[in-house]
């Protein structure tokens, strides 16, 4: 399926930013949909565009992820697998793509009913991964991600026609409002800021480690927080943070001597597969944005 047989409900990447009001559902499931979330708990997740989480995964199972990830992160062969990131001053590594894939451990965690349970309710459907990463942001000066909406740079960059994706960012160590913690403006999901400029060939190698295609200017970032507001999200480890697509949301560079390492979800509707790019010359690899919408089972 190309783009000219889907209609683009969020133009963006043009000659000048535009704001267009959400066309699509929050929670596309009906509120009697069985699942792990409270109805009112999915009530604020439709208000606000996000759900915390204080315990996800147990301490023990925290310990296994955690183990995991280090593993990964010191493998030389994971760091010269194009599919991890590598921070540009430190020249550690910052994120690794398709942990699911990678790993049988994160491969398990993915289909926890406790995660996909949560993605399908929200969705109304079976779900297929979009994407997975694990990021780590050691101490000591780890750069963090400039503010953005996910969903802009998937409907430009990769295709996906709906804000039909939800995103899960379960922390792995503790979340303090110091060491570069996620911060999300409540809110904001329902407005698609389509940012100005085009996307040059090959965006990808570059947004990873620092966002420039798809970034707000200063003005509606600041019209957007005078709105909305930010909430800083911190938790122990174990605890997780969902997010709508749209959320305008982003990071701050961790200084402090605490590490801060998360493994990241995206759940996308088996009812909004990717179609060619709306707004980029050519689709992201599919490490990034998914081509396989097979079912999580």
């Amino acid at each position: 399926m190309t783009t000219a047989t889907v209609k683009d409900l969020y133009p963006t990447r043009g000659t000048t930013e535009v704001t267009v009001p959400r066309q699509d559902p929050v929670v596309w499931g009906a509120p009697d949909t069985p699942g792990p979330i409270e109805t009112a708990d999915l009530q604020a997740y439709e208000r606000d565009g996000f759900l915390a989480v204080d315990q996800l995964i147990g301490p023990d199972e925290v310990e296994v992820y955690k183990r995991e990830l280090d593993r990964l992160v010191t493998d030389p062969a994971i760091r010269a697998d194009e599919r991890s990131i590598v921070e540009p001053k430190s020249k550690e590594i910052r994120s690794v793509f398709e942990v699911h894939k990678i790993s049988e451990v994160f491969a398990n965690l993915v289909r926890d009913p406790r995660v996909v349970g949560r993605a399908r309710q929200i969705l109304g459907s079976d779900v297929y991964v979009h994407q997975s990463r694990i990021n780590v942001k050691p101490g000591f000066g780890a750069s963090g991600f400039y503010w953005h909406s996910d969903f802009e740079t998937w409907h430009a960059e990769d295709g996906l026609p709906n804000m039909r994706t939800v995103s899960v960012s379960i922390a792995l160590t503790e979340n303090h409002d110091t060491n570069g913690g996620l911060m999300i403006m409540p809110g904001s999901h329902r407005t698609f800021l389509g940012c100005a400029g085009a996307t040059p060939k090959d965006n990808y190698k570059k947004s990873l480690q620092m966002q420039d295609a798809g970034t707000p200017s200063d003005e509606a970032l600041t019209a957007l927080a005078g709105e909305y507001g930010i909430r800083l999200f911190t938790g122990k480890a174990g605890s997780a943070t969902w997010f709508d697509c749209n959320c305008m949301h982003g990071s701050g560079d961790n200084i402090t001597p605490f590490p801060r390492s998360n493994v990241f979800i995206v759940f996308n509707s088996v009812e909004n597969t990717a179609v060619e790019p709306f707004a980029a010359p050519v689709r992201r690899p599919e490490f990034i944005g998914a081509r396989d919408f097979t079912p999580v089972r």
